[in-house]
Parts: C-alpha cells; sequence; structure tokens
C-alpha cells in the first residue's frame, strides 16, 4: 500500500515549530498504519532524542538558535531517523515517503539522515548548521 500524508495536520505541526511566539522548537512525523501523521512535540531538544528509538522510523523538524558574538539566528533541521532494528524494507521506503513530507516541510537550512544516537547530539547538530549559515565571526575577538 502506497504511503499517504496528513498534510492539514502535518502543516499545522510544522508552523508550530516555525511560530515565534510558541515555545515548540520540534514536531515529529510518524507513520500511523500507511499514513504520515503528526507525532509528539516539545520545548526541549533532548525530549526529541529520546523519541528516536532503535525500532522506528521517524522524520523530525527541529528548530536550533545559532549564530556568533555578532548575531543569533534560528536555523531549521529536517531529521529523518532510522533506528537499528528497522527492517531493510522500510528503510528503502523511508528515502521515497520523505518526499511526501518535503511537501509540508519546505523550509529547512540542512538535512540528516541519521541511525547513530550519536550524530543526534545537540552540539554536532548545531555545527552542521553553523557550516551551511555563512559567515561566522567566533573566531575574531571583540
Amino acid at each position: 500500500m502506497a504511503t499517504k500524508i496528513d498534510k492539514e495536520a502535518c502543516r499545522e505541526a510544522y508552523n508550530l515549530v516555525r511560530d515565534d511566539s510558541t515555545n515548540v522548537i520540534w514536531v515529529t512525523f510518524k507513520y500511523d498504519g500507511s499514513t504520515i501523521v503528526p507525532g509528539e512535540q516539545g520545548t526541549e531538544y533532548q525530549s526529541f532524542i529520546q523519541e528516536c528509538t532503535d525500532d522506528i522510523r521517524l522524520f523530525g523538524f527541529v528548530r536550533f538558535t545559532t549564530g556568533d558574538a555578532m548575531s543569533k539566528r534560528v536555523k531549521f533541521a529536517l531529521i529523518t531517523w532510522i533506528g537499528e532494528n528497522v527492517s531493510g524494507l522500510q528503510r528503502a521506503k523511508t528515502g521515497t515517503d520523505k518526499t511526501l513530507v518535503k511537501e509540508v516541510v519546505q523550509n529547512f537550512a540542512k538535512e540528516f539522515v541519521i541511525s547513530d544516537p550519536k550524530e543526534l547530539e545537540e552540539d554536532f547538530i548545531k555545527s552542521e548548521l553553523k557550516k551551511a549559515g555563512g559567515a561566522n565571526y567566533d573566531a575574531q575577538t571583540e
């Protein structure tokens, strides 16, 4: 059966993370049978990491504040998590299913495909976002 996405519900969750007036910094998109639907959401990145278990695959849209001494910026990441114990067929389908998620999640600085929990570390993600962000004034002295 072909995978579908609940666009309206997913767009609502996506906009919640993008909205500066909310404290929500992440949302997951999970599988409910063959339909991708909004999953959990939260205000702490560590809570997002706890959602990424060995036996599931999910898509996460996460807000990070990055920057340097000269400016702070909000950057968004699209994280595809594929747990170690996910079957080969489901792993393969995740790549094609991501195109459905990208119909809703259209604005992000960088995309990640992660299976190793170490790569979910906040410092790693932020350093990758910083590299994607252009000018970096951290090395300059004030």
